[in-house]
């Protein structure tokens, strides 16, 4: 029995039943991980002390990795590419597993090609550069938020505020440039853009000159939202330069990334240069951590390790959470069966090396597993949970948006990639659907810089001499709207004055300058003046520019300040009375149709009265006459014969309505034909021209050209005119002269055309509705702020006393009169016909089944029956019987034996009362005599 226990456990020792005691065979003592970051940085200090207290944690807490206890190595790499790379290489030599760090974007672009050879596992709290993707660098593990979120975070905050252009102060290294790759993309997806970029040397020479010419330089831009994503050491640099220059004041907007908020947290010292006051007002990002017990516990035990010497921002809580997440993944290696081992790369022998000792450089076989247990992570740290998602950044990304006041700070907001702005935690918004509508984006008030609650423009008028460049189109016909004064650079008319007028309720100056577009001979292309916005040939147009879809999608424009649309000018005709005047209240087709009516009803009477009325009986000849004359009575109410049958008499006072609402309605047409003058003309509209094939005009430089092939119509048939002179000779030479036969162009020309042209007229409706604005590059705010004056302009009446100054002109005696067809349509009395027609059927109808029922109650002649077929002798009883004319005498002899035989009941009961009466007066005689 001894030997047998004594076998099964050397068995068991040797590792045949391996899963057994796993966890003991293959744990090693200690495990070697190592860190790089730079030890005097604001990062370092607070991240140095915080990783050393979670290894402390991790080897005094038996639950997790249990007799093995983890031997934390630091390197300094004084943020410098070159020796984190050099230090690197000296963990490959001593079978570290993993490294925590670095905290520099730059110097992790470089390490990250060491840990992609080596196969071991690069946990960093502080690289956020969002280009160390894990496509090209697989061995690389943010512990930390991407700068790609922190700049989402910007971007919506500039639109929040309804800003559309930044400038971007950036540190020029792969930190600095690829968040500002980050924020232009995120940017652009708001419409919104950096219009400048201004980096800084990332090295230590960069003095305050350098910065002050920078500055000097962003002073002068249009924008004033002044994003700042650099390190500490150039940022307050940067700050006391702008507060020197007067950059800190009234108008501008200052976003720090959250290089300021956890050097504020820090509690570290301000440079010599630097205080308080050359940040008040700045917005500032800080990462954002929920608030737990864990945490609050840590913050106390902190301040008892530091004395409050250092404070403890985010980069050290994240540089914590990295070692508890290493330690959580190394014990599912374990658990895993994973074995921490290396060996040598063969690659590496072949190169020799010399004095470098490469060949000391080993693989780390189970790499490849430690890093699939890092990533599958889950579990809940200082920071929140922490958890990697499929793009392998931790999820749940949010900020806390900070305001600079006084010698502290304010926080007005979070921000979270789950539901955007808020002034609720993220973490109480998780727990709701996400919001990102623009109602649920919110904020709390902020203190600008210069101490003011006024949210800022945003922007001014670059302050460098320069004018902005109006370019005005320098017309050569209906020079109210805009012309060129001789001998000047000015400009004066409609379009003119308004913009005047606009600009000067504006807050500030617009610095400006009128140039000619055009060479005054011909009205220029409008296309062409607003596409050279594009190119920056000009910096805006004013003039009458239509607003237009294709033209929108090219430049901004103001509010309209004057209406159009296309119209159609035509030639028109008066009509005369003349001798056939009375034909014209009804077309032909109404007349058509109220004659086949006539006769219709007057059949339908006909037939309805033939066999019981008298006046509707006789020859053939007769029959004829009285039908067409009883149908044509009708029209007068001056028919004679009278109606008998039910359905008759229906049909009739039907149509007696439809005659007097005909009569009505023609009575006040030909009146109005007699007594109004009439116009007429062969063109109702744009349709009319979409159909003929006869040449039509449009002004020289109008958008009407592109509209009118677009409808179909062919550029063969239409024709350039240049004045109102022309438009007239074109209209007035007509089609067969080598005129036009009608001219489309924008109503306020056409209203300035017609005032002195009384020849011509509006026929149809407007067919397009637009107006005309002023037009700017797309997401120019001066665009906004001129709509606004435009609208209060148009309120306060001067809009329209700018107009009535230019465009009021005395108007032709006949404009009250339109140019339509006066006669009286189908269409209109359709429901009358129909009414009529309905009952004459229905009358029809139910006549003709009492024919039929009394057809069959009729018993058939048989001498007739036997002569002929069925047929014919159907037919012959048919017609006979409609023929026939019904005999009423038997209706009535019944009526005149009822009346008289009451009439001898009647009778008799008098006689039977009087007999009954003379009786008793016999009797009561009788009486009398006997006594």
């Amino acid at each position: 029995m001894n030997h047998t226990w004594f076998i099964l456990s050397l068995l068991l020792y040797v590792g045949v039943f391996p899963y057994g005691f796993s966890k003991n065979v293959s744990r090693p003592a200690i495990v070697k991980i190592g860190a790089i970051f730079t030890f005097n940085s604001t990062i370092g200090r607070v991240a140095k002390i915080a990783m050393e207290e979670a290894v402390k944690d991790v080897n005094f807490n038996s639950s997790i990795l249990p007799g093995t206890k983890l031997n934390l190595t630091m390197q300094d790499s004084n943020c410098s590419g070159f020796f984190g790379m050099v230090e690197a290489l000296e963990f490959m030599e001593t079978d570290t597993v993993a490294i925590i760090g670095p905290q520099s974007s730059v110097v992790a672009h470089i390490i990250s090609q060491v840990a992609n050879e080596l196969k071991v596992p690069l946990l960093s709290f502080g690289a956020t550069d969002p280009t160390l993707s894990s496509l090209q660098f697989p061995f690389f593990v943010r512990t930390t938020q991407s700068d790609l979120y922190e700049m989402t975070a910007v971007a919506d905050i500039v639109d929040h505020y309804g800003w559309k252009a930044v400038i971007a102060i950036f540190i020029d290294d792969d930190y600095g440039r690829n968040g500002m790759l980050a924020l232009e993309d995120k940017l652009a997806e708001r419409r919104c853009r950096i219009s400048y970029k201004a980096g800084i040397s990332p090295g230590s020479g960069v003095n305050r000159g350098d910065i002050m010419d920078l500055l000097i330089k962003v002073a002068l831009m249009e924008s004033r939202i002044i994003v700042l994503h650099v390190n500490p050491d150039s940022g307050f640099l940067v700050l006391s330069v702008a507060q020197y220059l007067g950059m800190m004041g009234n108008g501008y907007v200052w976003i720090a990334t959250d290089w300021l908020s956890y050097f504020l947290d820090s509690a570290a010292p301000l440079p010599l240069e630097n205080n308080m006051d050359s940040m008040q007002g700045v917005l500032v990002l800080r990462q954002h951590t929920p608030e737990s017990d864990r945490k609050r516990a840590f913050f106390s035990r902190w301040k008892k390790l530091t004395g409050g010497s250092l404070g403890l921002h985010s980069y050290g809580l994240y540089a914590y959470d990295s070692v508890w997440l290493l330690a959580h993944a190394l014990e599912a290696f374990f658990e895993q069966g994973g074995v921490i081992s290396f060996s040598n790369d063969s690659r590496i022998h072949s190169l020799g090396g010399g004095n470098l000792h490469l060949e000391a450089m080993s693989i780390f076989d189970d790499g490849n597993l430690l890093l699939k247990n890092i990533l599958q992570s889950n579990l809940v740290g200082l920071t929140g949970p922490i958890k990697f998602n499929s793009d392998r950044s931790l999820i749940l990304p949010a900020y806390d948006i900070i305001n600079v006041i006084g010698t502290g700070s304010r926080r007005i907001g979070y921000w979270s990639n789950y539901s955007g702005l808020s002034v609720v935690p993220p973490e109480t918004l998780y727990e709701r659907p996400p919001n990102r509508s623009s109602t649920n984006q919110k904020l709390y008030s902020v203190i600008w810089p210069g101490e003011t609650l006024t949210k800022p423009r945003g922007w001014v008028f670059p302050n460098n001499g320069k004018l902005l460049r109006i370019g005005v189109p320098n017309r050569a016909s209906y020079r109210e709207f805009v012309s060129k004064i001789q001998g000047t650079e000015n400009f004066k008319g409609f379009c003119i004055d308004v913009f005047t007028a606009a600009v000067n309720l504006l807050p500030y100056a617009v610095p400006y300058q009128f140039i000619p577009f055009g060479d005054g001979h011909k009205n220029p292309s409008y296309a062409e003046l607003v596409h050279s916005i594009t190119t920056g040939q000009f910096d805006a147009a004013v003039g009458d520019i239509t607003i237009v879809t294709n033209r929108t999608k090219i430049v901004d424009f103001t509010q309209p300040f004057a209406a159009s649309g296309l119209v159609v000018v035509a030639p028109f005709k008066k009509l005369n009375s003349g001798a056939w005047a009375f034909l014209r209240p009804f077309n032909a087709r109404m007349w058509t149709i109220t004659a086949c009516f006539f006769l219709v009803i007057g059949i339908v009477v006909w037939i309805l009265e033939h066999r019981i009325n008298d006046e509707f009986r006789g020859p053939p000849k007769r029959q004829l006459i009285t039908i067409l004359w009883f149908s044509l009575s009708t029209m007068f109410f001056a028919h004679r014969e009278n109606t008998v049958s039910t359905l008759g008499r229906m049909v009739l006072i039907i149509w007696l309505f439809v005659v007097l609402i005909i009569n009505s309605s023609y009575t006040a047409s030909l009146t109005s034909i007699l007594t109004v003058q009439q116009l007429s003309s062969p063109i109702k509209g744009i349709e009319s021209l979409k159909e003929g094939d006869e040449p039509i005009g449009y002004q020289v430089g109008s958008f009407a050209e592109h509209y009118l092939e677009e409808l179909g119509i062919s550029k063969s048939r239409l024709v350039e005119l240049g004045s109102p002179e022309a438009y007239a000779q074109a209209l007035q030479n007509g089609p067969k002269k080598g005129g036009v036969v009608a001219i489309v162009d924008e109503l306020p020309y056409i209203e300035l055309f017609l005032s002195s042209q009384c020849k011509y007229r509006v026929v149809g409706q407007e067919f397009t509705k637009s107006g005309w604005g002023f037009a700017f590059p797309r997401d120019s705010p001066l665009a906004i702020d001129l709509s606004t004056t435009i609208l209060q302009l148009s309120e306060n009446g001067d809009l329209q006393r700018i107009h009535d100054k230019w465009l009021l002109h005395s108007a032709c005696s006949s404009d009250s009169t339109e140019i339509e067809s006066d006669q009286l349509q189908l269409k209109s009395f359709w429901g009358l016909f129909l009414i009529c027609g309905v009952a004459c059927f229905s009358a029809l109808f139910i006549y003709f089944v009492q024919i039929m029922l009394r057809l069959c109650r009729t018993p058939p002649d048989s001498v007739s029956e036997g002569s002929n077929s069925s047929l014919s002798v159907g037919v012959r009883r048919l017609f006979s019987l409609l023929d026939e004319k019904e005999d009423l005498s038997n209706q009535g002899s019944k009526r005149r034996k009822v009346e008289r035989s009451l009439s001898d009941n009647s009778k008799e009961s008098e006689l039977g009362s009087i007999t009954r009466r003379q009786t008793e007066i016999t009797a009561g005689s009788n009486i009398n005599s006997s006594s």
